[in-house]
């Protein structure tokens, strides 16, 4: 889908929001981010996560307890493949590879790789997204509260200074601009009995309880115009956001509503630049 944007667009940036390293190949990933890169002329953006769900572990044949392990080695990976030195596989991937022209395949428009971001939740994520200095790309299942407490666990274990090119604070919410109060009440009540349902009948493990925990409104953009500017400076302001991952799609709202509410979305975040 990116590869299409990429053709369409000359300035737009194209990024992922988490590219479950953990059961998927390196060499793919690499392969495929390089070659989005080399299309778009390196306006990539990747954000890479683990992932959660005990059944996507099952049906990749991945032991939960191993995501951390695997992440590390797949990320190490693919960045020894980035770098255009001969690489090695090993460990759960068992594969050796280092051909001259396989690596020049694999060297990507932007230098060393694209920037990278880490999708993450729990203390764990979070503490090894700051080993390997990388931003934490904020769930949009948190609170405010929360998210304010992940930030300063992860600056607490920072080893290093991120990468300046990715943002420094990206955080994922879901947004809707309304026409008047009425809407935003309507969005909001419905988005709440999205959660609720979600959440009934599930068990959850210890960092996603903590995450649903709060109100609604608490993890939500949503309100007229004047009210969402409002709540932007409030997370810049809090966090000092400098991305806002902007989930346009909510319950409670119909596809022209969504459209209209991305629309004035765009020109807030214009005028608060």
């Amino acid at each position: 889908m990116l590869s299409a944007v990429a053709a369409r667009t000359k300035q737009l940036r194209l990024a992922t929001t988490s590219v479950l390293v953990s059961i998927h190949h390196p060499l793919r990933i690499a392969g495929e981010v390089t070659t989005l890169d080399r299309l778009s002329g390196g306006r990539v953006l990747l954000g890479l996560g683990r992932g959660f769900q005990p059944a996507l572990f099952r049906a990749f044949d991945v032991e939960v307890a191993a995501k951390r392990d695997r992440f590390d080695e797949a990320l190490d990976t693919m960045l020894e493949v980035w770098s255009g030195e001969p690489f090695e596989l090993d460990g759960d991937f068992h594969q050796r590879v280092g051909e001259g022209a396989l690596r020049a395949r694999m060297r990507p428009v932007q230098e060393p790789h694209p920037p990278i971001v880490v999708a993450a939740f729990g203390p764990k994520g979070l503490r090894q997204a700051a080993r390997r200095a990388l931003p934490y790309l904020a769930s949009p299942l948190e609170t405010l509260d929360v998210l304010d407490e992940n930030y300063a666990l992860w600056r607490e274990h920072l080893e290093a200074r991120p990468d300046p090119r990715a943002p420094l604070v990206p955080v994922m919410r879901s947004v809707f601009v309304a026409k008047d109060d009425a809407a935003a009440s309507r969005v909001l009540e419905a988005m709440d009995a999205e959660s609720r349902r979600m959440r009934s009948g599930v068990k959850l493990t210890k960092a996603l309880a903590r995450a649903a925990e709060g109100r609604t409104e608490d993890r939500v953009v949503i309100g007229t115009a004047s009210a969402v500017a409002d709540s932007v400076a409030r997370y810049r302001e809090r966090l000092g956001m400098d991305l806002l991952v902007a989930r346009t799609v909510v319950a409670g709202a119909s596809e022209s509503e969504c459209t209209e509410s991305l629309e004035t979305l765009a020109g807030i975040v214009a005028e608060a630049g």
